[in-house]
């Protein structure tokens, strides 16, 4: 039988109450709460934190705080990858990031999602589908990035748009929801 751990990362419905899950959260938690209240000059400190907060990430990482996620664990990030403030990935499932992808302040990484039949979702079940970002994206300021979601490579978000479907590589694309406006 499949611990609720297993279920999240695999997509399925899960407890999110689970005793291991709760306790992952917190964890992460703390780690959030030293990485956001570090000082621009402890950037050791800051690389420490980040290498167990973050463990699939390269270690160029360029992460500027504050910075929020669920678990840190479902990351995984090429080289060269900058965030700046303010951003927040929820990774109940896998969130994938390209080498030299940017993402501008306030963006907004959501795997988890819930179900659409109000039975279901009253239960206080839920799951979770990856985000794949691809190499040399820059993903503006403020972008929402739904559940499920592709961003090809070289590709370009415009601040403030809604990406609820797949992006192809090499397009600007932008808007609520977002639509691709131009080839590059």
């Amino acid at each position: 039988m499949k611990t609720e751990k297993q279920k999240m990362i695999a997509g399925e419905l899960y407890d999110p109450l689970d005793a291991v899950l709760v306790a992952d959260r917190l964890q992460t938690r703390l780690l959030l709460k030293a990485l956001n209240d570090s000082g621009e000059d402890e950037t050791e400190k800051r690389k420490n934190i980040l290498a167990k907060l973050i463990p699939h990430a390269a270690e160029d990482l360029w992460l500027q705080p504050p910075f929020y996620c669920d678990y840190g664990y479902n990351i995984y990030i090429g080289y060269n990858v900058f965030f700046n403030f303010n951003c927040v990935v929820l990774d109940v499932s896998t969130v994938t990031i390209g080498s030299r992808t940017m993402f501008g302040p306030n963006v907004q990484l959501y795997t988890a999602t819930h179900p659409m039949n109000h039975v279901e979702r009253a239960s206080g079940l839920e799951y979770a589908k990856p985000i794949v970002i691809g190499d040399d994206v820059w993903v503006g300021g403020s972008v929402v990035v739904c559940p499920g979601v592709t961003i090809g490579h070289r590709s370009v978000i415009g601040a403030g748009s809604v990406v609820t479907k797949n992006i192809r590589a090499d397009v600007f694309a932008a808007g609520n929801p977002c639509r691709v406006i131009r080839e590059l």
